[in-house]
C-alpha cells in the first residue's frame, strides 16, 4: 500500500525533493496544514521528538510534516488511512528525512556549504501566493501568510536553506554510481532462477467443530480477548465550508488600477521569445562535459542521463527572465543564445551544471493595454478576492479564539452547518467502513480527534488561500469493548476458529512429517475427513515474483527463500490456518553477454548504489553531528495522529 511513499522517499530524486520541499512548501504554504496554528490540544509544541546537534525537532513540526506527507500519498491512494500510513513506516520515514535535513545543514555550515540569502530570497519571492496586485513580491502578503499559519520569517528561511544545503550535499554523493559487471551478471542470473514446488493450505475453518460453543465458553473467550473487541473512539464533527464567493462587496478593479498594473509589468506585455527546453542538471562540470560528449556522438540527452541514474526535465514556453530566476543568468544566456535543436552549456547555477537542449523557439508579439485589459482585470479581481478572504479569515480566527461558535460563523456567511455520522480516527464511518468522511474533512479529522472536548471550533484551509473550513466536535464516544450481547455470534465464531486452528496445526504437522519423508503434498493432505483446498503447484522464475512488488503472498515468498528439497510450515495470518511449503527443484538462470536484463539491472543497481552512497553519507553526517531520538515524544505524536489508537 505504501510502495509509492517508499519509492518516493528512497529514490535519489525523492531524497532531494523531500528534504528540500516536504517541510517548507508542503507544510507551511502549499498544504498549509491545519495543525500549523498550534492550537490543537494534546502534545505541546515544545516537546521534542529528536535532538540533532544543538537543535531540536519538536512534536508540532513532526505532526505537521506527517500530515502533509500523508495528504500527498492519500491523493494517490484514497483508501489509505493514517494508521496504515504510520504502520507502513510513513512517520518514521518523514522523521528520518527531517533529522537528515537538520543534520546535513549543521554539517554543511561547519564545512562551508550554505544556501545564501539571495537564493533563499528568490525561492520565497517566486511563490505565487505572495504576489501583490502589481504581480510582484508583496511583503505584506508574505507577513500575513506567516501570521496566519503561526510561522516566523526566520523559521521559513532556515527551513528552506536547510533543504537547499541537503540537496547540494546528497546529489553529488549519488551521482554516477555503478556496480561492477560481475555483480550485474550475478544479479541478472538470480532473477532468471526458476523454481518448482507446492504450497498446501490447511484452513482453521475446515477443522472447526460443527457444534456451537456453550455460553460459558463464549464468555470465557470474550473475557480473555476483550481487547480484540474494543470499538474505537468515535466523534461527530460539525462543519461548514466557504470561499471567496461568500464575501460580498469586493470592489472590482478600476481602469486606473488595470493601467497601473500594465505599466508596472510592461516587460510582460512586450514582445517576447519563449523557448521549450529539455534540461539536465549534474553536480560537476566534468560530468556535464562527459555527457555532452556522448550526445555529440549520437546518444540522446535522455538516454545519456538515464544510463547514469539521472533524468531530464522539460521547461515549456519559458522566457529568459523566468529561466534566469529559476537557475542563473549564465544558464539563461546560454539557453537563449543557442539555436533550435542544439545543446547549450554546460552553464552553472546554484543547483549545479546545466545542459539545455533547445526544442522550440516561439516569438510572441507585444500586446497593448486594450488587448491585455481583460486578462489583467481577471488577475486583479482574483488578487482582491484573495486579500479580502485573507482579511476575513484572520478576523474569523480571532473571533473563534475569543469564544465564537460555528453558529455565529454560519449567521455571518448565511450558511447552514453540516454534521457527520460518528467517525473513527481514520475518517471512516463507524459501523460502515465502506463510507468515509467528506473529502473536505480529510485534514480536519486528525485535528478533531486531538481536541480535548466538544465545541472547540477551529479554522482550517481546504484549498490554500481559496477554500476554508470551520469545524468542531459535537459528540465524543470513548473507545471501549463492545458488549458481549451485541457480538455474541462473532465471538462464538472466533471460539470455533480457535479450536479449528489447534486441530489444523496437528494436521499440518502430520503433512509436514510425511512430506519430509518424500510424500507428495497432495497425497499427504488426504485422509483427514474434511474438505481442503487443492494443493497449489508453483512453476515460475524469480523475475515474475519481483514484478509482483508488494503483493507477494507470504508462502510464495517463503518458497523462493528455501533450499531445494526442503519443506517448511508457515502459519497463516489471524489464526486462520497453516501453509506447508515444499521446494522440488531450483534451476539456476542463464544470462548471455547481450541479455537486455543486464541493462535494466545496471540502471536499477546503479540507482540503488547511488542511494546507498547518499545514505552512507547521511549516516556519517548524523554520527558526526550527533542525533538523539525521544521515543516518548514520537509515541505521543502517533497517538495524536491516530486518535489515541496508534
Amino acid at each position: 500500500m505504501l510502495d509509492f511513499l517508499r519509492r518516493h522517499m528512497k529514490s535519489t530524486l525523492g531524497v532531494t525533493i523531500t528534504l528540500a520541499l516536504l517541510i517548507l512548501i508542503a507544510l507551511a504554504f502549499a498544504a498549509s496544514d491545519i495543525g500549523s496554528s498550534g492550537r490543537f490540544g494534546g502534545v505541546a509544541g515544545g516537546d521534542r521528538v529528536a535532538t540533532v546537534g544543538n537543535k531540536r525537532i519538536d512534536t508540532a513540526t513532526l505532526r505537521q510534516a506527517v500530515t502533509s506527507s500523508f495528504d500527498k500519498i492519500h491523493q494517490q491512494q484514497p483508501q489509505l488511512t493514517m494508521k496504515d500510513f504510520i504502520a507502513g513506516g510513513g512517520l518514521d520515514g518523514v522523521l528520518d528525512q527531517m533529522i537528515d535535513r537538520v543534520a546535513i545543514a549543521a554539517w554543511g555550515e561547519k564545512h562551508g556549504i550554505v544556501a545564501g540569502d539571495k537564493l533563499i530570497d528568490s525561492e520565497i519571492a517566486s511563490m505565487p501566493q505572495f504576489m501583490g496586485l502589481d504581480g510582484k513580491f508583496n511583503e505584506a502578503a508574505y507577513r500575513q501568510m506567516l501570521q496566519q499559519h503561526g510561522l516566523s520569517d526566520q523559521a521559513v528561511r532556515q527551513d528552506l536553506g536547510e533543504g537547499l544545503v541537503a540537496k547540494q550535499v546528497l546529489v553529488p554523493a549519488a551521482f554516477g554510481a555503478m556496480m561492477p559487471r560481475e555483480v550485474l551478471t550475478r544479479y541478472a542470473t538470480l532473477l532468471k532462477e526458476h523454481r518448482t514446488g507446492t504450497i498446501a493450505l490447511l484452513p482453521s475453518a475446515a477443522f472447526a467443530p460443527k457444534t456451537e460453543p456453550s455460553d460459558a465458553e463464549i464468555a470465557a473467550f470474550y473475557a480473555r480477548h476483550r481487547g480484540q473487541y474494543v470499538r474505537p473512539e468515535r466523534r461527530v464533527i460539525r462543519y461548514l465550508t466557504f470561499d471567496a464567493s461568500a464575501l460580498k462587496n469586493v470592489p472590482a478593479p478600476t481602469d486606473a488600477e488595470i493601467a497601473a498594473r500594465y505599466n508596472a509589468n510592461a516587460a510582460q506585455y512586450a514582445a517576447t521569445e519563449d523557448r521549450k527546453i529539455t534540461q539536465l542538471i549534474v553536480p560537476t562540470e566534468a560530468a556535464a562535459r562527459a555527457i555532452l560528449d556522448e550526445v555529440k556522438h549520437g546518444t540522446s540527452l535522455e538516454a545519456a542521463a538515464k544510463a547514469k541514474g539521472l533524468g531530464t526535465t522539460t521547461l515549456d514556453a519559458i522566457t529568459r527572465p523566468a529561466l534566469a530566476g529559476q537557475s542563473s543568468t549564465a544558464v539563461a544566456d546560454a539557453a537563449f543564445s543557442a539555436a533550435k535543436g542544439t545543446i547549450a552549456g554546460p552553464a552553472r547555477s546554484p543547483l549545479g551544471w546545466h545542459l539545455l537542449r533547445i526544442d522550440a523557439v516561439v516569438q510572441k508579439p507585444a500586446r497593448s493595454l486594450a488587448q491585455a485589459h481583460d486578462e489583467i482585470a481577471q488577475q486583479l479581481n482574483a488578487a482582491k478576492q484573495r486579500t479580502a478572504l485573507a482579511d476575513f479569515t484572520a478576523k474569523l480566527e480571532d473571533q473563534l479564539e475569543n469564544g465564537g461558535t460555528i453558529s455565529d460563523v454560519a449567521k455571518q456567511l448565511g450558511a447552514t452547518p453540516q454534521q457527520t455520522p460518528p467517525l473513527t480516527a481514520d475518517g471512516k464511518v463507524f459501523g460502515d467502513p465502506t463510507k468515509t468522511a467528506p473529502p473536505e474533512l480529510a485534514r480536519a479529522v486528525p485535528a478533531a480527534f486531538a481536541m480535548e472536548r466538544e465545541n472547540q471550533p477551529q479554522l482550517a484551509e481546504i484549498d490554500p488561500g481559496k477554500k476554508f473550513l470551520v469545524f468542531d466536535v459535537t459528540q465524543i464516544t470513548p473507545a471501549a469493548p463492545a458488549p458481549l450481547a451485541e457480538i455474541k455470534q462473532q465471538v462464538a465464531a472466533e471460539v470455533l476458529i480457535g479450536k479449528g486452528a489447534t486441530a489444523a496445526r496437528l494436521a499440518a504437522d502430520k503433512v509436514l512429517a510425511a512430506a519430509r519423508k518424500g510424500a507428495d503434498l497432495g497425497t499427504a493432505m488426504a485422509g483427514f475427513g474434511v474438505s481442503l483446498p487443492p494443493v497449489d503447484r508453483v512453476d515460475m522464475d524469480r523475475l515474475k515474483l519481483t514484478q509482483q512488488a508488494q503483493q507477494v503472498p507470504p508462502p510464495l515468498a517463503l518458497l523462493f527463500s528455501m533450499a531445494k528439497g526442503t519443506v517448511k510450515l508457515l502459519p497463516a495470518q489471524a489464526n486462520r490456518g497453516f501453509y506447508v511449503v515444499a521446494v522440488k527443484d531450483i534451476v539456476p538462470g542463464q544470462v548471455t553477454p547481450n541479455d537486455p536484463l543486464l541493462a535494466s539491472a545496471r540502471q536499477e543497481l546503479g540507482s540503488v548504489t547511488g542511494r546507498e552512497y547518499a545514505d552512507e553519507l547521511a549516516r556519517a553526517v548524523r554520527a558526526e553531528v550527533g542525533v538523539k531520538r525521544n521515543e516518548a515524544g514520537i509515541r505521543a505524536v502517533v497517538s495524536q495522529l491516530t486518535g489515541g489508537g496508534g
